[in-house]
């Protein structure tokens, strides 16, 4: 499963249309709360369950996206944050509500 297509949508939503016909639409607020990098999850382990992350509109904005080989994509927010790599299956789970913001 690889991309064909991928464009921010309102400011608001990564779209993505699969090789395998499918459609996904995940928020960025969601993606950059779930950001892969291990600075983020380093951060997010050390909030305690009920935190809600509260984030600066440059923190969910989008600067460029560029592909990690053939298995990822890298987001470059425009506060400069670039280091969380989202891979395929996480993106899907992501679009699909399976992995919780």
């Amino acid at each position: 499963m690889q991309p064909e297509k991928i464009k921010i949508l309102e400011n608001k939503y990564l779209w993505i249309n699969w090789s395998d016909d499918t459609e996904s639409k995940i928020s960025l607020q969601k993606m950059r709360a779930m950001c892969p990098c291990a600075t983020c999850l380093a951060e997010r382990d050390n909030q305690s369950k009920n935190h809600i992350p509260l984030l600066l509109s440059s923190q969910i904005t989008v600067s460029g996206i560029e592909a990690v080989g053939s298995y990822a994509i890298q987001i470059i927010w425009k506060d400069g944050h670039n280091t969380g790599i989202y891979e395929y299956p996480f993106l899907k789970n992501l679009a699909a509500d399976t992995i919780q913001a």
